[in-house]
């Protein structure tokens, strides 16, 4: 009896030890890229299937032009390519944050699954604001879901780089770290979507002229405004390294007039 005890004892605490063990990063990365080549897919196939017009049509009401029959499905062709966009730019920002993750707790994993389940729902997004472009309430409640999914699929991705800034000695590389460049570039990357879906999120509800168009704009520009705010981060960082310097020889160089007045002092 005291053996079997003994084996049960042992076996709880191989079982609790494995509990804790963190998760595989490459396989999280793995399940991430087929959730994201998944969800990319389906937005292909969406705009593929009801999106191209009949030949009929464009031979009897747009009398034999093709471009002038794509010309009506531009609302749709606009809103793929700014869901594309926003499924590539969330899918790079998550690639650039894994890189500098060394092990994946489960709570990052628990994260990485909330976020991927609202990166799912960016295809709903997609056939919310393609469906409803007119001028109509509806519109600016499509526009709102929109922003609330990639919101979430977003802060999701900011919860598990700050988990990974709460045991970064165990899970980041040391470069990525608080204080570091790469940690201000990073910071700055996971903060730009929820900034921004936040913010046409509160422009939906102040402005009635915000329509699916300017919408779809903004997350094509989305990309530029990445470079423009690496370039931003950049030039601060270079601008607080020149000022510490500065007040480093001011310092320095007070240090030095205080030492030859002091030496002054004691020849006299």
């Amino acid at each position: 009896g005291q053996r079997i005890e003994e084996e049960e004892h042992h076996s709880l605490e191989t079982f609790s030890f494995y509990l804790s063990e963190p998760l595989s990063k490459e396989r999280v990365e793995a399940f991430n890229d087929g959730v994201y080549a998944i969800v990319a897919t389906l937005l292909i196939l969406d705009i593929c299937e009801d999106n191209v017009p009949d030949p009929r049509e464009v031979e009897e009401k747009f009398h034999g032009s093709l471009l002038e029959a794509l010309s009506e499905y531009g609302p749709n062709y606009l809103a793929y390519f700014g869901s594309f966009v926003t499924i590539g730019l969330l899918w790079f920002v998550h690639h650039s944050l894994f890189l500098y993750v060394t092990k994946a707790t489960r709570l990052m994993g628990l994260l990485n699954i909330l976020s991927l389940a609202f990166i799912g729902g960016l295809p709903l997004a997609y056939q919310l604001t393609s469906e409803f472009a007119e001028k109509s309430h509806n519109e600016i409640e499509a526009i709102q879901v929109s922003c609330v999914i990639t919101f979430f699929a977003s802060i999701f991705q900011f919860a598990i780089w700050t988990t990974a800034l709460l045991h970064e000695r165990e899970t980041l590389h040391p470069f990525a770290r608080y204080g570091g460049k790469e940690h201000a570039f990073m910071f700055a990357k996971l903060a730009l979507y929820p900034c921004v879906s936040l913010g046409a999120f509160f422009l939906t509800c102040l402005l009635s002229e915000f329509s699916t168009a300017i919408f779809h704009l903004m997350q094509i520009v989305i990309p530029f405004a990445f470079l423009a705010l690496r370039i931003f981060v950049r030039i601060s960082l270079t601008v607080i390294k020149s000022v510490m310097s500065l007040s480093r020889q001011k310092v320095v160089l007070l240090e030095e007039e205080e030492a030859c007045l002091s030496s002054t002092e004691t020849l006299s």
